[in-house]
């Protein structure tokens, strides 16, 4: 992949047990095989709709970004 080309940070978050074969199949053609697993793909509208075929499983970070942390401060 071109340094100058547009990527998509992608990262599985839950688990594909329980969903559909096509579900699977979209997770395992990203390369995605493991939960908080992370791959780069480009940003081309064919991987925009894989991600968008299973919203509930992945999501999309900024390219070499780590998602915030959530602060668990007590008042």
């Amino acid at each position: 992949m071109a340094k100058t080309e547009e990527s998509l940070t992608i990262e599985q978050y839950r688990s594909g047990i329980g969903c559909i074969e096509r579900h699977k199949r979209t997770l395992r053609a990203l390369g995605l095989r493991k939960m908080n697993q992370r791959v780069e793909r480009p940003d081309n509208p064919a991987v925009r709709g894989m991600v968008a075929a299973i919203p509930h499983l992945v999501r999309i970070l900024a390219a070499g970004a780590r998602p915030a942390r959530r602060s668990h401060a007590r008042n």
